[in-house]
Order: C-alpha cells, then structure tokens, then sequence
C-alpha cells in the first residue's frame, strides 16, 4: 500500500507506466510549512480492508497500526492462504516498526487544561494533574506501542509462533526479513508474515519534527520530481506513508498449500557502518551474496535504498562501487516514485524488484536526470527493461548507521 495504490497490481501497473505517487499534502493544511508535499495514502479506509470481525478493533490503533493490519489482509489474500490450515504455533509474525504519528485529537483537551491562562504556552503542572490526565484517553499509550503492529497482527490472526518487532527506522524491514529468515533455516517456524507500516504524512506536527532533523526537498511546485536519487541535483527526501508485508515461507510449506511462488530468499547480511562511508554497508552485501554463493556478473539489478540525501547516496554509492566495481549492474531506486516509506519502504521497494523476476520488466527510476561524479553508480531510468538474470540485491541503510541487504532469487520451480 504505497500513495501509488492500495495493493499490489495497482502499484506494479504504475510503477511500469512511470507514473508517480507524489504531491501536494492534502490530508492537513501544510500551506505555511516549508515542506507541502509527500507520497500520500488517498483514500485509505481500514474498514475496507479487513474481515468484518475485526472492524471494531480499528478504534484501537492509530493509523499506522490500522495500515499494518490492512495490508497484512492483503497479503494473505493476495497469497491465498487458507487461515484454518495453518499451524497457528509454527505461525511467526515479523514486523519493522517505527515512532507511530500521534492523533493530536487524543490529546489536544488535555493539553490545553494544562496550560496556564495568563501565560499561553507555558504548562501548569497543578493543572495538568488535576484536569488534564483525565482527559486523556483511557486506552491513549496501546495506539502508540512500536511492537503493537506485530502484536494486533498476531490477535487478529491467529500467529503464535515468533514474534518480533524491529525498530531500526528504515532498514527496519529488511531486517525483521532477516531475522525471519534465520527462524525459518532453523526450523522455528514454517510460515511467516513479514512487514511494516509508516504514517509520516499523519499531522502537521509531525511534519514540523521531521522537517527540523531531516533533510528533506522543498521542491513544492513539482512534487513528482522532487525525490532525485543519486542526482546531481538532489535536495533530499520526501515523505511518504505506506505499508508492505510479505508471505514468507519454508519451500516445503509453500508447496504442501499450493502456493504460488514468485522468489526465494538466497541470502541476507546486515551490518552497522559506524562511519557512514559505505563500508558497513558493503560488508552486509558482501555477506548476502557470500550466502546466496553469487558474484557481481549473477546480479540482475541492484533496488538501491536511494535517500537523495546529499550525504547518504555518496555512502551508498560507495559501498556498491566497493562490492562491484567497474562491473555494477544496473541500479534503481524507487523513493521517487512513492517517497521515503520508513519501515515500510525496504519490503515495498523488495516487493517491487519480486514482481520484476515474475514479469520479466523492470520500471526505470524517475528523476535521475543529471548523474553526479559523486554518487558513480548506473541508474536504470526510462522506460522498463527486460529483466536477464535470476538474482536481484536489495539494500537499506539508517542515517545513523544501521544496514541490511537480502538477496532474491527468481522461482524457477
């Protein structure tokens, strides 16, 4: 569920077309902030989304919970999974998980009991103890909780194998992938749902945060161009919201139920580049590969993490020129056309590269128009191209450090 569609097929449909997800903010009123655009969910109701049963526990989360449950219907659905056939036991659950955006209405009465009148702004603590805290909802801190995406997923159906949830930021994904992975190479589980949801787009206050730390584009007269990954150009990110989970399963279990299998994990690395000059990441990529037993000449392409932040594509091309060299295949990166997801975007931008292997095309990357010497790396644009080889690498990094790569390999069957 990304701002280009609410499921699979309408994603893949325009992300071949190049069409992008991005542009004005129309879920708040940003007109006096300095960031007015971002990659947002229209349309989006829960409600429309999950089994009836589960409609009144919507009240209960926020709505970055309420797109983790949403798209983990999808993806069983999209699996055709059959509930009732699972081994509820040996059903693990696996999810990245960030700061959840705060409905500022649960909050805002409180709030403004807790405030002196002769000094607006200022908070009187008298007050606040003895009006405020009634006021705030009896059930405000368990629409907040990180772990409450894995935790609402595995109420709702039915998982009580492992049970994780990750909350490295935007490597926070591919990670809960990871970690997934070596439960089921260990035989801790047979089936798995892997996955994660971000609202950065929730509120105008959440805005303004992440408008103070982060670098973000301030291109608000062209949203759709205004993510340029490893351009010369580039200003920084933009925002998005979204969700992505993955059915993920033992070969033997997908088989047993009749699945149909579109790839294979072959290998994973992750790694902490405490420098942030590309030599963690190369080493979470060299130890993917070294897993998958594959060389630079086996991969098809390489869906890249693409930040468009001034320092993080110089870092990422870095690691990729370090593990490839002269003999980079071909990179895309897909914030431009959905925007920076958090948690989610490593499995979505993964989902995108496993729907490349099943079709045989690849989307090119939008706005990167002007290469930069800095960033040396070759990006697909333009139109689709023919996907030729079996193995695809996927990476993801933190600002901070943190990273992971996953390697995926074509179903042959």
């Amino acid at each position: 569920m990304t701002s280009l569609g609410l499921d699979a097929a309408s994603n893949w449909q325009a992300l071949l077309a190049g069409r992008s997800g991005i542009g004005p903010i129309r879920g708040f009123d940003a007109s006096g902030l300095p960031v007015r655009i971002g990659g947002e969910l229209r349309g989006f109701d829960a409600r429309g989304h999950v089994e009836k049963r589960a409609r009144k526990e919507l009240n209960k989360m926020a709505r970055t919970l309420q797109l983790a449950v949403a798209c983990t219907q999808s993806a069983l659905d999209h699996g055709q999974v059959d509930r009732e056939r699972l081994d509820p036991t040996r059903f693990g659950v696996g999810y990245g998980s960030g700061l959840i955006s705060l409905d500022l209405a649960d909050l805002t009465d409180a709030a403004v009991a807790g405030t002196r009148p002769d000094l607006p702004g200022e908070v009187d603590l008298e007050a606040w103890g003895a009006k405020s805290v009634e006021l705030v909802p009896p059930m405000f801190l368990l629409k907040y909780l990180p772990n409450f995406l894995a935790c609402h997923v595995s109420m709702l159906f039915n998982a009580q194998g492992p049970n994780n949830t990750v909350t490295e930021a935007d490597a926070a994904g591919l990670l809960a992938l990871g970690e997934a992975y070596r439960i089921l190479q260990r035989d801790g589980a047979d089936f798995f749902l892997v996955g994660g949801a971000e609202g950065k787009l929730a509120n105008a206050l959440g805005l303004v945060r992440q408008s103070l730390y982060e670098q973000l584009a301030m291109r608000n007269d062209e949203p759709e161009k205004a993510h340029r990954p490893f351009d010369r150009e580039r200003t920084g990110q933009v925002l998005g919201e979204g969700a992505a989970v993955l059915v993920f399963e033992t070969l033997d279990h997908a088989k047993a139920r009749g699945a149909t299998i579109y790839a294979e994990v072959a290998g994973f690395g992750a790694a902490f580049d405490q420098r942030r000059d590309g030599r963690g990441l190369a080493r979470a990529v060299r130890t993917a590969m070294l897993e998958a037993g594959v060389g630079p000449d086996d991969i098809d392409h390489v869906n890249a993490h693409g930040a468009a932040t001034t320092a993080g594509d110089v870092m990422e091309a870095a690691a990729l020129r370090e593990v490839f060299g002269d003999g980079m295949p071909p990179v895309v990166a897909y914030k431009g056309s959905v925007g920076q997801l958090g948690v989610a975007c490593g499995l979505a931008e993964l989902a995108f590269s496993v729907l490349a292997l099943r079709d045989g095309v690849l989307p090119g990357t939008l706005n990167h128009d002007t290469p930069d010497p800095a960033c040396p790396v070759p990006v697909h644009t333009g139109a689709p191209r023919p996907v030729e080889k079996p193995f695809v690498l996927k990476t993801g990094y933190t600002a901070v450090g943190q990273c992971a790569a996953v390697v995926v390999r074509r179903y042959e069957g």
